[in-house]
């Protein structure tokens, strides 16, 4: 069974600062990509950052200069260190990866995290 388990959300003033974490456990052969995205409330949830597992990193364009995603490889797991944060970004946070679903990777499965919840508020 594979299980992603985010971490790192909380309650922040705007300008401030939240490493989000998620790690990996379960039979898995590689992961290729991971991301993270968000939802607010009465919102679509949104893609905001992924990286491969070559290190290549993209970020939505409201989040360029503010969050960086990167990934532990050895460790299974991602984070998405965020400055500058604003009260646009309150949101669930939840982590997303793509797994080779076989050696070859010629197809991968998609799993997520629960989620964590990001509060931007003075």
């Amino acid at each position: 069974q594979v299980q992603l388990v985010e971490s790192g959300g909380g309650l922040v003033q705007p300008g401030g600062s939240l490493r989000l974490s998620c790690a990996v456990s379960g039979n898995i052969y590689v992961i290729d990509v991971m991301g993270w995205y968000r939802q607010a409330p009465g919102k679509q949830r949104e893609l905001v950052a992924t990286i491969t597992r070559h290190g290549r990193t993209s970020t939505a364009d409201f989040v360029k200069g503010r969050f960086t995603i990167s990934r532990n490889n050895a460790k299974k797991t991602a984070f998405l260190q965020m400055n500058s944060l604003k009260p646009e970004d309150t949101a669930i946070y939840y982590c997303n990866t793509k797994v080779f679903g076989n050696l070859q990777g010629s197809y991968t499965k998609d799993y997520w995290g629960q989620g964590t919840q990001v509060t931007v508020s003075s």
